[in-house]
């Protein structure tokens, strides 16, 4: 803020939402506010002002004994501004008297520019009662900067602190994984392996899931974004579980693919390997000053020369790259940021939009992960032997000065040290 020149910031934390009747859902505070702030509870606005003078101001909920026996502890400002060290601290109920004084006189504000009808409601609406100011001599502020942008980019970079609450999610998001391999057996249904996912991410202090957990038996595998339903494990088939845990509001995100019954067969031990080695590639191009899109780019050439190797396409492998068609099989990207979000904020790319904009540079302090995947539907011209098999692997990697380190190995990708932990707890 203060190279632009100084001004004030606005930014809410997300609303309490509705699940049914007088249920909730699960509160999830705005990762941007909580970002800025650490301040868990809904109802809270942050406003940053600087100048000749930086603060830092909340707006929150009031203490309230009676609703305290209902819904459990609140800070109340006092609190608030001692505990998160706010310079100051203020009832919720006195925003709107407050804070049009607050954008008196300042030369830009900075505010998520998004679609949220009610958060630039609110500012307009406070914009317009400053305005009416004017005529004593003040101004408001005459520019207007996405803060939502401007926090993707600190967010990107990660610092120690959540290096080490990302490590920890992954850790027990690893924990799990191993949990799952060694309980799965034919005939449980897919539900009761979610379960024991989310048994071991809560026993270790995990306060939620990351994301909603994939747990795919069989042809399930092959939809992306399959939940975990009632469908029965049978023999011979593969399991695929992308799963992770959030951990004080940090995200891991791993993904195993592994036999029901404790060993892959020749096709899926083909596929599975394929995948290993297209994601080992992939891992080898992350390290300072490669970019983006290297990592991608280097597993497809691998896919694609397995899916030529084991008859799923014909065709060169740069002709078959250049058609797409590989897509077919392989239909998503290698990887995505990862961070407070499991999706998590930064553009992929540098540069203005006016611009050919270059794919973004790898610095220390990212955090990504690396999923190379094959999802192989039946087709008259596909080998039956791969009908229904949809394998992923997937491991989230901190950049380094001098490469990478993988949070998530403490679950290993090697198929026989897969069937070696299996075979140990089968007898």
């Amino acid at each position: 803020m203060h190279a632009l020149g100084g001004g004030i910031a606005i930014l809410p934390t997300a609303p309490e939402r509705l699940r049914n009747r007088d249920a909730d859902y699960p509160y999830r505070h705005d990762s941007d506010f909580y970002y800025l702030t650490g301040f868990p509870e809904p109802e809270s606005w942050l406003v940053l002002i600087a100048g000749q003078t930086d603060k830092a101001v909340l707006f929150c909920r009031d203490k309230n004994p009676e609703r305290e026996i209902w819904d459990g502890y609140r800070f109340g400002p006092d609190a608030a501004a001692d505990r998160f060290a706010f310079d100051e601290a203020y009832s919720i109920g006195d925003i709107d008297r407050r804070m049009p004084e607050l954008l008196l006189d300042q030369p830009a504000l900075f505010a998520p520019l998004t679609a949220n009808c009610h958060v630039d409601r609110r500012i307009r609406g406070w914009m317009n009662a400053a305005r009416q100011k004017a005529r004593a001599g003040h101004t408001v502020p005459r520019t207007q900067h996405d803060l939502a942008a401007m926090l993707a980019e600190m967010r990107l970079i990660k610092d120690d602190s959540e290096i080490r609450l990302i490590r920890r999610a992954c850790q027990i998001s690893a924990a799990a994984h191993l949990r799952a391999m060694r309980v799965a057996r034919p005939g449980m249904h897919e539900y009761e392996i979610e379960a024991e996912l989310l048994h071991e991410f809560r026993r270790h202090g995990a306060q939620s899931v990351a994301y909603n957990s994939i747990v795919a038996a069989g042809a399930n595998a092959c939809v992306l974004h399959y939940r975990a339903g009632d469908t029965i494990m049978q023999d011979g088939e593969l399991l695929l579980i992308d799963a992770g845990c959030e951990y004080d509001s940090y995200a891991g995100d791993i993904t195993r693919t592994f036999p029901v019954n404790g060993r892959y067969s020749g096709a899926q031990r083909a596929l599975y390997d394929l995948t290993v080695a297209a994601q080992r590639v992939a891992i080898e191009q992350i390290q300072p000053g490669r970019r983006w899109n290297e990592p991608h780019d280097a597993a497809v050439r691998v896919l694609v020369q397995g899916m030529i190797d084991e008859k799923l396409l014909a065709g060169t492998v740069d002709g078959i790259i250049e058609s797409g068609a590989y897509t077919r099989f392989y239909m998503h990207r290698t990887g995505h940021w990862l961070g407070l979000d499991v999706h998590d904020v930064g553009d992929y790319r540098e540069g203005s939009a006016a611009q050919q904009r270059a794919w973004r540079q790898f610095e220390p302090g990212m955090v990504l992960t690396v999923e190379p995947g094959i999802y192989v539907r039946p087709g008259d011209d596909v080998p039956e032997r791969f009908w229904n098999i949809g394998i992923r692997t997937e491991d989230d990697a901190l950049v380094t000065a001098d490469g990478c380190e993988l949070l998530t190995r403490d679950v290993p990708v090697d198929a026989s040290e897969i069937e070696a932990i299996m075979r140990d707890t089968r007898g």
